[in-house]
């Protein structure tokens, strides 16, 4: 597998937890400590934690009686292997009692989300799901897809799985349903109509280009297909089609058969649909190898809006089906359920899920486990796409694992990294300078990992070495204070420096002066003229050295740099463009985003505010008499 990012690749992670360190003491140890609390709980609902000797916590439960429940980690003959090194590990506990088990489940997994405690069943997903919305707020309502908190008024459709899905299914429907898509910014400024309307995906509303009557229409029409109603929507175009090409209007009716097309290109892409279906979401497991892989299909209106595969991490001898309820409830903890949940096993108290859920979402929710019928030939189409996806995966893993081996191999590691962490900087002749790192693993690209730095240090904008050092010292100080022992697991096996003996040298010193001279280091320069596969390789104490222009470890690390670079340049470039956009009103304490808003629509740009007199300001709306003296000064230099 190349690092090259994909859905199953973000999501994976090792699961060998019982293979975890945990805490120095005996099984003994962990027993009297948990029956110390024992004797105090009482037998009502709640939620307890595990917690390790250095606060870490360990495992988050849920229980109809806290008495009971954690009564029986006190009796290792009863305990598995895994719960047996929990309890080893445990040296303290936390309890919160809720008036329900329902409640109890509902604040189960928000802590687990909270803490992701190393035994229990984790869902690595930190992304909200796209949507598609109509937007009511303004006097031509937009069509546009949407992520974030929904807004009073406009009208939301989804979630789609990605944003793929969501971008397929909006071009597909600015082509069917010509409504403007553009911001408000540029739809007030338009004086003539843009590219959109001249290949007819726009109707040109912002030069009077339709009339309200009939783009509201349109509207209805794209909220009635989105909403179900695609079989009328259809009807309804066929029939006003066959008109006009009875009445000789060809030109009118070849818009409405590209729209028709255009509305079954669409609705082509549904490999899992259920028409007697409104609202539902599908679970589908399949395990293989110690691993389970997790797919979720989302039908609405009777339309599927795609599917994501998943990778919980878990303990081995967890059933799937364990797996797939600790999974279903993390997945709503911060979204709501759909009325009905269809799942390709039989849930372990699917009942308490449900009202947990129902709780949460504010309406009845439904888990059903369908034995036959169109809703179990959809749940058997989904356990295909998860054994395929996993099968996908292992394979991918395996050849990772390889290519990692042979990183190792040739810089002498003691075993494949597990965490490689990657570091380059950006600047354009010191201007808007940033360092950036890229995280790689057994499964490829850790995105949430990446991270920038803005260079702060005065003088190294423009200095390689200097914006290194800085880089290096930030990222390694802060882990050093977070983490002084240095067990957890964002610690860096191998760390590759986008460079040649000047940069290696730096970090080598970065490293040193902060006692961490055991991480591997590496300098990976390009060879001569910039030739991509004559690199050079630079580590302390070894001679540079090059690998053979084919070895298949030499392309993985060359990707690894060209990924680090891809997002240091993406990074500065987004700083550049806000340092652009930025104004010098922004400089001006007290001023936030409204008032600044307020003094640019009055005197139309931030040079006119700073060449405003005195008495000008204060007539803004907003802008009090003390404001705009400080406005006033700050243009002045303070005169």
């Amino acid at each position: 597998m190349t690092p090259e990012q994909t859905t199953e690749q973000r999501q994976g992670q090792d699961d060998a937890v019982a293979d975890a360190p945990v805490a120095e003491g005996s099984l003994a140890d962990g027993i009297k400590v948990i029956a110390e609390f024992v004797r105090t709980l009482p037998k009502k609902p709640g939620v307890y934690r595990m917690i390790a000797a250095d606060g870490e916590v360990l495992y988050v439960g849920k229980a109809r009686s806290l008495r009971n429940r954690v009564t029986a980690y006190t009796q290792p003959n009863r305990l598995e292997t895994r719960l047996m090194r929990m309890v080893q590990a445990t040296r303290s506990m936390e309890f919160v009692v809720t008036d329900s088990e329902a409640e109890a489940l509902l604040l189960e997994n928000n802590l687990i989300k909270r803490f992701r405690p190393r035994f229990n069943v984790l869902l690595r997903d930190d992304k909200s799901f796209p949507y598609i919305v109509i937007r009511r707020d303004t006097e031509w309502p937009q069509l546009a897809k949407h992520r974030g908190t929904r807004q009073a008024g406009n009208e939301y459709f989804g979630p789609f799985a990605s944003a793929t899905a969501v971008n397929r299914t909006l071009y597909a429907l600015q082509r069917a349903f010509p409504l403007r898509s553009c911001s408000d910014g540029v739809f007030s400024t338009r004086t003539r109509p843009c590219l959109q309307y001249q290949i007819k995906r726009c109707t040109a509303p912002c030069v009077a280009r339709i009339e309200k009557p009939e783009y509201t229409t349109i509207v209805d029409e794209v909220r009635d297909f989105l909403g179900g109603k695609n079989r009328e929507v259809q009807q309804a175009l066929s029939q006003r089609m066959e008109k006009a090409s009875t009445e000789l209007h060809f030109e009118e009716a070849a818009v409405l058969r590209d729209r028709i097309r255009a509305l079954a290109h669409i609705q082509s892409h549904q490999s899992i649909s259920l028409d007697s279906i409104d609202e539902a979401d599908i679970f589908a497991t399949h395990a293989e190898g110690g691993q389970v892989c997790v797919q979720v299909f989302f039908l609405r209106a009777g339309q599927n809006l795609g599917n994501r595969a998943y990778f919980p991490s878990h303990a081995r001898e967890l059933s799937e089906a364990e797996v797939l309820s600790a999974f279903i409830g993390q997945f709503y903890e911060a979204r709501p359920a759909p009325k009905l949940i269809l799942t390709s096993h039989e849930v372990p108290e699917a009942e308490l899920l449900q009202s947990a859920l129902g709780i949460s979402a504010g309406h009845k929710v439904e888990i059903r486990n369908p034995k036959r019928g169109d809703q179990k030939d959809a749940l058997d189409q989904a356990v295909t796409n998860a054994r395929e996806a996993l099968a996908r995966r292992m394979a991918e893993r395996g050849t990772q694992r390889q290519l990692l081996e042979g990183v190792a191999r040739v810089f002498n590691l003691e075993g494949p990294p597990e965490r490689v962490e990657v570091y380059d900087n950006s600047h354009i002749q010191g201007a808007a300078p940033i360092g950036a790192m890229i995280v790689a693993g057994p499964d490829g690209f850790i995105k949430n990992s990446y991270r920038k730095f803005n260079i702060k240090t005065e003088g190294a904008a423009g200095d390689d070495f200097a914006m290194m050092r800085e880089v290096l010292s930030r990222r390694f100080g802060r882990a050093l204070k977070e983490n002084p022992e240095r067990d957890e697991e964002h610690w860096p096996d191998l760390v590759l420096i986008d460079g040649g003996q000047g940069q290696l040298e730096v970090a080598r010193q970065v490293l040193t002066e902060l006692g961490l001279e055991d991480i591997a280091i590496v300098g990976i320069a390009k060879g001569p003229d910039r030739d991509a596969g004559r690199e050079r390789f630079f580590m302390p104490g070894r001679p540079p050295f090059s690998l053979e222009p084919r070895d298949p470890v030499l392309y993985f690390l060359q990707r690894l740099r060209d990924e680090a670079h891809r997002f240091a340049i993406g990074t500065h470039r987004t700083r550049r463009a806000a340092d652009i956009t930025r104004s010098a009103l922004d400089e001006v304490p007290g001023i936030g985003a409204a008032r600044k808003r307020a003094l640019l629509h009055h005197f139309g740009s931030a040079r006119a505010v700073g060449a405003a007199t005195l008495e000008d300001i204060k007539s803004v709306s907003g802008i009090s008499d003390a404001l705009a003296r400080k406005i006033h000064d700050h243009f002045r230099g303070g005169r």
